[in-house]
């Protein structure tokens, strides 16, 4: 597991430390540099997948994250024309990467490839991973099937694309991490397990499942006890967003690394507490899980879990980014609050998950009639 990154010069960040555990929560206001963190992760894979590491420079643009040019990565007020990335594995392990910034070319060139192969075998660059990003697929008649992407590489696809087919291959096949296993599954099957836990979200969820391999589609429809099966476009949006999740936590090995943007997306706020809840079972287990989210509901479920005694306090990473202003210039300042056995949070820097509390002194003022 990943226990450290530190960024230079990259895209909000001048200098930046941030601790991840088994389960990392990434909060705060739009536009505070959430997302870069996620994005330096992936950067580092896409250009590994790529061919560009460990030799050649960085692939700021692919299937995984598309960043712009060259000059978009870099931090407005660097220093110096370079963009550095460390990783520190808990097993002691540390991955360095230090690129040269081109400006003629516009390009990020490697300039000190100094980091072991044996890095490359770890689940950030491995098939033991996945990365689901805030815009996933919403519901479609039919879905795509990609062999290379899901038997070769048992991946679901940034989007969540290949989340039916992927099911429609290994919905026989047990769920790794029994610990997982919801109670009312009739079986410890991925399909059975994800219908008990989507039920969590939409109670009664059976899924029906089928395939047209000669048109490379493959369709999902859904029902409820004893109604007829509906496509996916005739039930809830949230269906479709929290399906590719589900079936990545169920499915995932110990040691995976997983990256989920706004799980809460188009869920119930009892959903997104499930959500959280399942997310920190997952971490229970040795999957790594790392969420960027504005839900406190999200939060709450996993604050539950730490109460509930299904993960440890010490393995749960609040990370909150918050903008400083000093000398008319903004930075981003990382706040990692700690979260007790209690499931109790020990401070609430202003706008962490406090919205609520805000609007809720105001309401409780008296109003002139």
């Amino acid at each position: 597991m990943i226990g450290l990154l530190q960024l230079l010069n990259f895209k909000p960040f001048e200098q930046q430390s941030i601790k991840l555990k088994n389960l990392t929560l990434l909060s705060g206001l739009n536009s505070t540099g959430k997302s870069s963190v996620i994005q330096s992760l992936l950067l580092l894979r896409q250009s590994y997948q790529q061919d560009l590491l460990p030799n050649i420079g960085l692939a700021l643009n692919g299937d995984l994250v598309c960043i712009g040019t060259a000059k978009d990565a870099l931090f407005e007020a660097a220093k110096e024309d370079s963009i550095g990335f460390e990783v520190f594995w808990r097993n002691g392990a540390k991955g360095t990467w230090l690129f040269d910034y081109n400006q003629e070319a516009d390009v990020l060139g490697l300039a000190s490839p100094a980091t072991s192969p044996d890095i490359y075998k770890s689940s950030l660059f491995s098939d033991k991973f996945h990365y689901l990003q805030a815009e996933r697929i919403g519901p479609r008649t039919y879905s795509d099937i990609s062999d290379f992407q899901v038997r070769q590489h048992q991946q679901l696809g940034t989007q969540g694309q290949y989340t039916v087919y992927f099911l429609s291959v290994y919905r026989d096949k047990n769920i790794p991490n029994s610990k997982l296993s919801h109670p009312n599954a009739i079986s410890l099957s991925l399909k059975n397990q994800v219908e008990a836990w989507m039920g969590e979200v939409s109670p009664g969820t059976r899924l029906e499942i089928k395939s047209n391999q000669d048109m490379d589609l493959v369709s999902v429809q859904y029902s409820y006890g004893l109604s007829k099966p509906h496509r996916a476009t005739n039930v809830g949006f949230g269906i479709s967003y929290i399906l590719p999740i589900i079936v990545a936590v169920l499915a995932s090995e110990p040691d995976t690394l997983i990256l989920v943007e706004n799980p809460e997306a188009h869920l119930h706020p009892r959903g997104q507490a499930k959500m959280g809840e399942l997310l920190a079972l997952a971490a229970s287990c040795g999957v790594q899980v790392v969420i960027e989210t504005h839900s406190d509901h999200v939060l709450n479920g996993i604050r539950l879990a730490v109460h509930d005694g299904k993960l440890k306090p010490e393995d749960v990473q609040l990370n909150y980014f918050q903008r400083q202003e000093q000398h008319g210039k903004f930075f981003t300042e990382v706040i990692s609050p700690h979260i007790n056995r209690s499931g109790r949070i020990d401070k609430w820097p202003d706008g962490f998950f406090d919205e609520w509390d805000k609007s809720l002194e105001v309401l409780l003022e008296p109003v002139e009639e």
